[in-house]
């Protein structure tokens, strides 16, 4: 096991909903660094190393969370380019969405996502479901030896 410590990136339009994640995931015992993406071109533009700065670091750990509708670039065409990409695909992903479909969620196991949650609309459900999130985070290390990004 290593050191580094695990960047979560929430890639999350909604403020509210970021804000939320953030908040169960530190009250769950994550105290993991969070950058918050507010498109899937964000996000793309800081794992591919293009546009402005922030950049991802070659020798950091990450996490990904996505929610699948987002203006720009939606989830589910971030987590194709992540998975297609031969340095990229290691990254673990994490859909956190309110899209229940079966046909999505089966999309995003097909091309490569660890888990798939659902956002229940109902306030106390959503909390519940982030804070499910926050407990499996706190069991994710990097492996031994590797570079840059997290299993």
């Amino acid at each position: 096991m290593t050191d580094r410590e695990i960047t979560i990136l929430i890639t999350e339009d909604d403020e509210g909903h970021a804000v939320l994640i953030r908040k169960r995931l530190g009250r769950a015992g994550i105290n993991n660094p969070m950058l918050h993406f507010r498109d899937g071109d964000e996000v793309l533009n800081f794992l591919f190393r293009q546009g402005p700065p922030p950049h991802r670091d070659a020798n950091a750990a990450y996490l990904l969370l996505l929610d699948i509708r987002m203006p720009r670039v939606d989830g589910v065409e971030v987590l194709r380019q992540v998975k297609a990409d031969p340095e990229l695909c290691i990254l673990p992903a994490i859909m956190v969405t309110t899209t229940d479909d079966p046909r999505e969620m089966s999309r995003c196991h097909e091309l490569g996502c660890s888990n798939y949650i659902t956002k229940p609309v109902d306030y106390e459900k959503f909390v519940a479901a982030v804070g499910q999130l926050g407990l499996n985070l706190t069991f994710a290390h990097p492996p031994t030896g590797q570079q840059g990004i997290v299993r």
